[in-house]
């Protein structure tokens, strides 16, 4: 059984490994506000200016330590992983003592939350997960069977139950900001319109490639471009959701609407557009 155990226990090394290195490089290269780094993980303990290079060396490390369990057939490679986590439980132990205010930053930016029992014990989880792998010497790419799937899937309940970052992601999706109030770049909103059926139905009636005039409703962004036959065509860009949907009208120039698609329903100004 403690076979089957550590033969489960890979894959999840593996991916934890991974994604923690993968976060925390995620974390350094986004712009965040200044010292924010040094409020993460075991940087609160040092000077703040080797914050952003103790986070890069931690990712580094991760990521040596899940190629070594999947390529290196060597005791070494299979032990270091649980020597790395019982050394971050010890981490975050005393880290919860000394500044209890500070996040783990096991997931970089994510896990910002300040260190409590449930990150001291996933460590202390992964540690005798590493453990095993240790001690029963499997390495190699993991092979999903019959008997590890239970044993993946107990394992991955038990970390996902002792991860904070989980009560903070439900937070932020039961508080998202509504389309009206979400930021969105005019270049992002016409990104999303050049790669639109509308935009192809109407190109070849364009006299520029850049809008003469955009501005934002609510939940749609407006562009405008002069089309033939002293006409403009205005384009309307749902700016919420993942398939955002784009309608277009052609205003004539005494100001009536020529043509439109047969289900619009973006609010369309009468009065003169303020660029945004």
């Amino acid at each position: 059984m403690l076979s089957t155990i550590a033969a489960a226990a890979l894959p999840i090394l593996v991916v934890t490994l991974a994604l923690g290195g993968v976060a925390k490089l995620a974390t350094v290269g986004r712009e965040t506000s200044p010292g924010a780094l040094a409020r993460l993980g075991p940087a609160v303990l040092m000077p703040e200016r080797f914050a952003r290079s103790a986070m890069i060396a931690c990712s580094l490390v991760e990521f040596v330590l899940a190629t070594g369990l999947l390529v290196v057939d060597h005791p070494v490679a299979r032990w270091l992983p649980g020597v790395f986590f019982a050394l971050a439980t010890y981490v975050l132990w005393d880290l919860r003592r000394r500044r209890p205010d500070a996040g783990c930053g096991c997931f970089g930016d994510v896990s910002d939350a300040p260190v409590g029992l449930r990150s001291i014990g996933r460590a202390a989880a992964l540690t005798v997960m590493a453990a095993l792998v240790g001690a029963d010497g499997v390495t190699g790419l993991p092979h999903v069977t019959v008997e590890t799937a239970p044993w993946i899937g107990g394992g991955l309940a038990l970390l996902l139950a002792c991860s904070p970052e989980i009560d903070g992601v439900v937070s932020r999706l039961r508080r998202r900001v509504p389309c009206e109030q979400r930021p969105m770049p005019p270049g992002r909103a016409l990104s999303r319109l050049r790669s639109s059926a509308e935009w192809r139905a109407h190109a070849g009636s364009l006299l520029a490639d850049e809008p003469s005039d955009m501005w934002r409703e609510l939940c749609w962004r407006f562009f405008v471009f002069p089309a033939r036959g002293d006409a403009e065509v205005v384009f309307a860009v749902d700016l919420g959701g993942r398939r955002p949907a784009v309608r277009a009208v052609v205003v004539g120039a005494d100001g009536r609407i020529a043509a439109s698609d047969d289900h619009s329903d973006a609010p369309l100004r009468e009065s003169t557009p303020v660029s945004a």
